[in-house]
């Protein structure tokens, strides 16, 4: 009785639509959704196609049509009479018209021409430096049939987009919608085994069997995933809009033809009956003519005998494992004896080759890009370590960050009873460069790795470590960490280091991030003091975000642009480091101790050695 009254409103508003649209025809397609309560929680249920309610309201014959925009305003209004009349707990919703554009594009930008950026296939030169390699390992590494780590070598510099993927972030922390997408993503993994499977068959009927097999699994999830999406409260634009591209593409014919050929072969097939008989050296196979089952009567007599639950002595054969040269002959003689059921079979799988939706591949690819990193930082959420989503912007380089840490350190402490240690910085007004000094294996390194992190991470549109964040979106990252000296080199160590800082400064802009870690430590320290002044004024000159990691000190007095911090120890044993990096002038004395340490001439190292 519902379902009649609600006709009244879709009467009225075709009739306003017929009126206001005199003429106008369009091949347009769109479907009406019934809906149970209200909002986004509530239950959908395919109503009808829109032309046939208009030929139903209107009299019109078969074959009119109207135009997509039109079909728009007759939705709206249908969802606004619904909500008004008195059976208010029925909500006409609509789904994407499928005459109009029903595209979409990436789950990760809003931008369709953003997809050719992100095909680089090398990590960037910085990775090993800021052990970003090991974070991206460890992120896909249960994820690789997704290909997904040129996502993570492509960076952003478009704030909308960064926005964009977080907001898609945000929706798939709720657990339950994670939960639909993973499923959804299982049965894609199934799809795409049994098509697999098919290109590595003989046997043209298996082939197709699998490949109806495939047909029916995608059916499936895509229907699935249509319909947890409809449920659920979505916020993010990327979900919403991939919800409403759904929708629409479950109502089209292709899809509904697409399941219901595939649900009406595997019927017609499921109901074919045979029998094999066995010959001495031969076989022969004839349609099932009732004969008795005697594994039936088998089991009826013994079923006195048998007391609990017994062990299954049958052999359980792997579907993926083929067909051999037997079970395909009977196979093609069955096809004999029932022409009609296999040739649909043979029909369907050169009509639909290629079912699956490219936007749905698309999608079921790119949408692990976030499944893949919720799901890297989720034991570390659960040990207590604090993530966030930071600001980012393309101009300002006030930067700071709250109870940040080393990401792959921490991963890397996960299962130890060792701390992370988090820690602060800002850069705000002119200040561009921290200039990190103290005593060594004090987490000075540590610190500017984790500065890198950060703002690499951010350009990706994830979550960073830290309670908040306010970062720079750059260009480039460049990174010169110290290395090995290579004997093959004619240079020398000081040579290679200074090609290398030579190569980074040519190819460093205004809004590159520089992190330099201990440069020129295999000079002398009046030399190392020229040159780290040299290339300081260059820094400085850049105006540049910069970390550098340094024994001397002064660097961190050359301008106002310069921020001083250093790494401290326990106040009542230097010796003990904290791995904190606090923002103070440097004093030069915690280097003196290392320096001490590091040639044993501390007092107990030299009262040590006395005694032996």
């Amino acid at each position: 009785m519902r379902l009649a009254r609600l006709v009244i409103p879709v009467q009225s508003a075709v009739s306003w639509l017929i009126a206001s649209t005199e003429g106008l025809r369009a091949r347009v397609e769109a479907f009406l959704f019934v809906v149970t309560g209200s909002g986004d929680s509530c239950t959908w249920t395919a109503y009808g196609d829109l032309r046939w309610l208009i030929r139903y309201a209107s009299g019109q014959v078969d074959g009119e049509s109207w135009n997509g925009q039109h079909l728009y305003i007759v939705a709206d209004s249908l969802c606004q009479q619904a909500a008004s009349a008195a059976e208010a707990s029925w909500v006409v919703r609509t789904g994407l018209l499928a005459g109009a554009p029903m595209t979409f594009h990436s789950i990760l930008s809003g931008d369709a021409k953003d997809r050719a950026s992100r095909d680089t296939r090398e990590a960037p030169a910085f990775f090993a430096d800021l052990n970003l390699d090991q974070i991206i390992d460890s992120a896909t590494a249960n994820k690789q049939e997704y290909d997904l780590k040129p996502f993570f070598y492509s960076p952003l510099r478009d704030v909308e987009t960064i926005l964009y993927r977080h907001e898609v972030m945000r929706d798939l922390d709720d657990a339950a919608l994670g939960a639909s997408i993973k499923s959804f993503a299982e049965q894609m993994i199934v799809v795409r085994r049994y098509l697999a499977l098919v290109e590595k068959l003989q046997a043209k009927h298996h082939r197709g069997g699998w490949f109806l097999e495939a047909a029916l699994a995608y059916c499936s999830a895509v229907s699935d995933l249509a319909q947890n999406l409809s449920r659920a409260g979505l916020r993010s634009r990327g979900l919403q809009e991939f919800r409403d591209y759904l929708t629409g593409y479950v109502g089209t014919q292709e899809f509904r033809l697409l399941l219901a050929e595939a649900q009406a072969v595997k019927r017609s097939l499921s109901d074919l009956k045979y029998s094999v008989i066995i010959h001495p050296g031969r076989f022969s196979v004839r349609k099932y003519a009732e004969e008795t089952d005697y594994s039936v009567e088998v089991e009826k007599t013994f079923e006195r005998f048998q007391q609990g639950a017994v062990k299954d002595y049958l052999l359980r054969l792997n579907a993926a494992s083929g067909m051999n040269h037997i079970g395909a002959q009977i196979l093609a003689f069955v096809a004999r004896l029932y022409p009609d059921e296999f040739a649909a079979l043979d029909r369907f799988c050169g009509q639909h080759a290629d079912f699956v939706d490219k936007a749905i591949r698309v999608f079921d690819r790119e949408i692990q890009f976030y499944i893949a990193y919720l799901d890297f930082i989720a034991d570390l959420k659960r040990k207590g370590l604090p993530f966030c989503y930071p600001q980012v912007s393309a101009t300002s380089r006030e930067v700071f960050s709250q109870e940040g840490f080393d990401l792959a350190l921490a991963v890397s402490l996960l299962y130890s009873e060792q701390p992370v240690v988090c820690n602060d910085f800002f850069l705000e007004g002119p200040e561009r460069i921290i200039v990190v000094s103290g005593p060594n294996q004090g987490g000075k390194t540590t610190f500017a790795r984790m500065f890198g992190q950060l703002h690499y991470l951010a350009s990706l549109g994830c979550p960073v470590p830290g309670k908040r964040a306010q970062l720079f979106l750059f260009d480039q990252i460049h990174s010169h960490f110290e290395r090995e000296e290579d004997v093959r080199s004619l240079t020398g160590k000081l040579g290679d280091d200074l090609i290398r800082i030579h190569d980074i400064l040519g190819r460093t802009t205004p809004n590159s991030i520089l992190i330099l870690n201990e440069i020129f430590a295999s000079t002398t320290l009046q030399d190392a003091v020229f040159l780290c002044k040299e290339i300081m004024a260059k820094v400085i000159n850049f105006d540049l975000l910069c970390v550098w990691v340094t024994f001397i000190d002064e660097l961190s007095m050359l301008s106002e642009k310069t921020v001083s911090m250093v790494s401290t120890v326990a106040p009542d044993n230097p010796a003990v480091r904290t791995f904190k990096i606090v923002r103070k002038p440097a004093d030069g004395l915690a280097y003196a101790l290392s320096i001490a340490e590091k040639h044993r001439v501390t007092y107990q190292q030299i009262k040590e050695r006395i005694k032996a």
